[in-house]
């Protein structure tokens, strides 16, 4: 099968890559360094030697004098080997080592020295609709979302299913994280009600019927698997009264309506517009940290109720887009971003839609989404 090239692109020198598991992080460093040395820590029997013995790796290294570039996947498996890797890294011996990890929580425990600043990190988002190119579909985007393991999956639903399970089962309870495991899966379905939404975790507290502070641990696991991500209220210059909650987003839709309940009192428009914002949010998000340029992301809501779902602000972009679940619109769907036009001027907008046509409303561009989502590229 031919690889999906990706815009992420190395950083010069060691570092961290991280990034959910199923993104592709593997894939991309065995296409990109096929000559490097591997250390492969999701092996069970290479996790146990190297826990024995994390000095094992200094003796590997120099028993291939030839190699110049190091990966070790899944290095949170292992992160006593970081010290191992500090030393090489000092070395006169010049070495590249590449570690990639899909968890930030044993590395922030015990990797303090490399996270210091030695090692530059990254990482790795799901496919991007640019770089699927004509493969890139709204509708099946919306459904399983981009996850590469998803995507070029047989049989992409089921695989969506044991996503979730699988984080559980090899992350959350291998790692004994959380003690109640049903409760922390009913934490992963409540909060699901939160996607797109502002923020309110004494309201999850009370759906999952635990604690509020469970509830924070909880998200800070969920964060550090790299499975969710928050944004915040733009607030510079405000000339209004702004709401103070993050927004909360599951890192790719399809994790999201994978987990998101349904029943009769859904309405699917209301499941399917989140899913469609989600969608924009993690395209932003992966955009952003590949231009590398320094900006942002951010969404603006008024306490009166006006809203404009993303903001990006940075040196040299500021810009807002409103998300419409909808194939037509009127101008009564552009009151926030005149008023986010009225505060800041200087801010280039837009609103996105499902319809087909690029329109102009009020002076404002009205974009298709599918359009929106496959112009975000990034220069090779």
């Amino acid at each position: 099968m031919e690889l999906t090239r990706r815009f992420f692109r190395s950083p010069t020198g060691s570092f961290f890559l991280f990034g959910p598991r199923g993104t592709g992080k593997s894939t991309w460093l065995k296409s990109t360094w096929p000559e490097a040395l591997w250390l492969d820590l999701l092996d069970p029997e290479a996790q146990r030697i190297y826990q024995a013995r994390p000095e094992r790796l200094r003796e590997l290294v120099a028993g291939q004098p030839e190699a110049r570039d190091v990966v070790i996947d899944e290095v949170q498996k292992v992160p006593a080997l970081l010290d191992v890797v500090h030393q090489l890294i000092e070395s006169d011996r010049p070495l590249r080592f590449i570690l990639t990890g899909s968890s930030a929580r044993k590395l922030r425990r015990g990797a303090s020295n490399l996270l210091a600043g030695r090692l530059l990190q990254a990482e790795m988002h799901p496919f991007m609709a640019a770089e699927l190119g004509e493969e890139f579909n709204l509708q099946r985007a919306l459904k399983t979302g981009l996850v590469p393991l998803v995507w070029n999956a047989p049989d992409p639903a089921a695989t969506l299913r044991a996503y979730a399970s699988l984080y559980l089962r090899e992350e959350v309870q291998a790692e004994a994280l959380v003690r109640d495991i049903g409760a922390f899966a009913r934490f992963l379905e409540a909060i699901s009600f939160s996607h797109g939404s502002q923020l309110n975790l004494s309201s999850v507290a009370r759906e999952c019927q635990i604690g509020r502070k469970t509830v924070e641990g909880y998200l800070g696991i969920l964060e550090d698997l790299l499975l969710s991500f928050r944004i915040t209220v733009f607030t510079r210059r405000a000339k209004r009264h702004l709401v103070a909650h993050s927004k909360f987003y599951y890192f790719d839709t399809g994790v999201y309506r994978s987990l998101r309940p349904t029943g009769p009192l859904d309405r699917p428009e209301e499941i399917d517009g989140m899913a469609l914002e989600g969608l924009v949010a993690q395209h932003l998000r992966a955009w952003i940290a590949y231009r590398n340029k320094g900006e942002q992301l951010f969404y603006w809501r008024t306490k009166s109720g006006s809203e404009v779902d993303f903001v990006v602000y940075g040196p040299n972009l500021f810009a807002g887009w409103e998300v419409k679940r909808a194939a037509r619109v009127q101008g009564t769907d552009l009151h926030a971003l005149k008023a986010f036009r009225e505060d800041y001027p200087e801010a280039e907008v837009a609103l996105l839609y499902l319809g087909k046509e690029r329109l102009e409303i009020d002076g404002i561009p009205v974009i298709p989404c599918e359009a929106f989502l496959k112009g975000l590229t990034v220069s090779r």
